[in-house]
């Protein structure tokens, strides 16, 4: 049986696929995102800000927070997790309002550091078509700022322990 949203179900145009190397440990990367006291240095596009309600990362825990844009708008979220596998898996599926999407999120050893990479599979619907270039776009934002996160973190854990 094929799952949900698996590679072979996803019909075309309906995924993004974003992926970056970061000069860090993998369970570094790993808890960036799950750690909830990280998320509000990195989580989201230049310029946009959350508000956290809640963050229980377990499999059926909910994740509800309110994203603040630069002009001012403000988008709430809902997300339940379905699997988390540290350091190396987290799944979880965006329930909305607004676009319907699984996130599969893979942390990899490689050489340089770890390549985070972000799967998105979107149900298919005609907005979710259209938010494809913003999706791609966003995500890459999103990374120059985990990236800066995880720099000071690096840097302090080899300073003896002073991170965020």
């Amino acid at each position: 049986m094929t799952a949900p949203n698996s590679p072979s179900t996803v019909p075309a145009g309906m995924e993004v696929l974003s992926s970056r190397i970061f000069k860090a440990p993998r369970p570094t990367v790993f808890d960036a995102f799950a750690n909830p006291q990280h998320l509000p240095h990195w989580w989201g596009p230049k310029g946009f800000t959350n508000t956290f309600h809640e963050f229980d990362l377990r499999p059926g825990g909910a994740w509800r927070f309110t994203m603040h844009g630069p002009d001012g708008a403000t988008y709430n979220n809902v997300k339940r997790f379905i699997e988390v596998a540290p350091p190396e898996r987290i799944v979880f599926e965006h329930l909305g309002p607004m676009h319907r999407f699984t996130m599969t999120m893979t942390y990899d050893d490689v050489p340089e550091g770890t390549k985070l990479t972000w799967r998105m599979a979107f149900d298919p619907h005609a907005d979710n078509a259209k938010l494809r270039n913003f999706i791609v776009e966003a995500n890459e934002q999103n990374f120059d700022r985990l990236q800066a996160f995880l720099e000071k973190q690096v840097k302090g854990e080899r300073e003896g322990g002073k991170r965020e």
